[in-house]
């Protein structure tokens, strides 16, 4: 084949004409160097499927009038939680380069290389392989999410990538990657008060479940000194997960056993029939000190993935070493963040309860 580096650009423009990328200036990712950050509602609601084996079967949440739906195409399965670390890269790059007064936007432009060292994966031709796969479901899973409409909420459609590209030479070698994230994902990140930082060791988590337990705690339980309290069976419904309850709960068992969660500590408990799953900041944590979660009053939950997301004020520090101490969490702790914790508790007669909470159903 012929044609020097002015034909392939001419090429390439013509690929880009009709693509949202030729409306958009290109975010070109310099480094892979940013301190990991997460999306407040991807941490608070089942947005993923938890399971490496392929998900057809889609995810139904609705709680306090928000509704989230996640559908998949069975040629490629639904986005996984594994999938959901190119959205954390993404994240964490647009933020560290607000905070370095860049200019950002939702068209990336990077090397997989950059991308799959700052999430710990490998670099060779099965890594690759495998993030092609996961922009693949990313594009083709579609979320219907009510969420962050104000008061006159509306019905909003998108895939978590717009439309990606891999750039690669004559000979088949990648040189980059493109892709465009969803306007609405991209607003979430660059309002602060939607995005948390999280432990560089959570990539090391290897079970979806785990993985999605600590996204759970670091939206939930965050640096506060008692910590939080869920039911376990509350857990499982929100978590849109597709094993048993039974299952579910003796995989939450095994995890407590191993603690695995980075900067943080589980615990199992009963009252009466109820299985509570106690979670608390550990003495010590590599997480960057945000700024504490605002005091909101909790309301109840009514659907599948029961738990709403309470905004605070996100301020990036230096790192630091938080040190907590280890009483013991005398109840649950559940005035943070609204919507997002057993209803149980409050039949219970727990001193901070979800006062408005009902019993969950799932979505028809």
């Amino acid at each position: 084949m012929s044609g020097g580096p002015s034909h392939d650009v001419g090429r390439r423009t013509q690929r880009l004409v009709g693509s949202e990328r030729a409306r958009l200036d290109p975010f070109v990712v310099a480094t892979g160097d940013a301190s990991p950050r997460d999306q407040r509602d991807l941490m608070e609601r089942p947005f993923f499927s938890l399971a490496k084996a392929k998900r057809v079967a889609p995810i139904l949440y609705e709680s306090g009038g928000v509704r989230v739906e996640v559908f998949a195409v069975p040629e490629h399965g639904m986005a996984t939680i594994w999938d959901a670390d190119v959205l954390i890269w993404a994240a964490s790059q647009i933020v560290e380069a607000e905070n370095h007064g860049l200019k950002t936007s939702r068209f990336l432009r990077f090397t997989p290389y950059q991308l799959l060292m700052a999430i710990g994966r490998g670099t060779g031709a099965r890594e690759y392989r495998l993030l092609k796969g996961a922009f693949a479901r990313l594009q083709s899973t579609v979320i219907a999410t009510t969420l962050r409409h104000g008061e006159h909420w509306r019905r909003h459609q998108f895939s978590w990538i717009n439309e990606w590209e891999e750039l690669t030479t004559h000979d088949g070698r990648v040189e980059g990657m493109e892709f465009v994230l969803p306007d609405w994902f991209y607003r979430g990140v660059i309002d602060r008060s939607l995005v948390l930082t999280i432990d560089p060791n959570y990539f090391r988590l290897t079970g979806g479940i785990e993985r999605w337990l600590y996204r759970v705690a670091r939206k939930h339980a965050g640096r506060q000194l008692h910590g939080w309290i869920f039911e376990v069976g509350h857990l499982h419904e929100k978590s849109g997960s597709l094993a048993r309850p039974s299952d579910f709960a003796l995989d939450i068992r095994r995890i407590v056993a191993r603690q695995p969660l980075p900067g943080y500590q589980l615990k199992i408990s009963r009252q009466g029939r109820r299985e509570l799953l106690h979670i608390r900041p550990t003495m010590l944590s590599t997480v960057p000190v945000d700024e504490a979660v605002e005091t909101l009053v909790t309301s109840g939950a009514n659907g599948i993935g029961t738990s709403g997301a309470g905004l605070s004020g996100f301020r990036a520090h230096g790192p630091q070493l938080n040190l907590w101490p280890e009483t013991r969490n005398p109840t649950a702790n559940l005035e943070s963040n609204q919507e997002s914790n057993s209803f149980s508790l409050t039949r219970a007669g727990a001193t901070h309860g979800a006062g408005a909470a009902r019993r969950s159903r799932r979505v028809p």
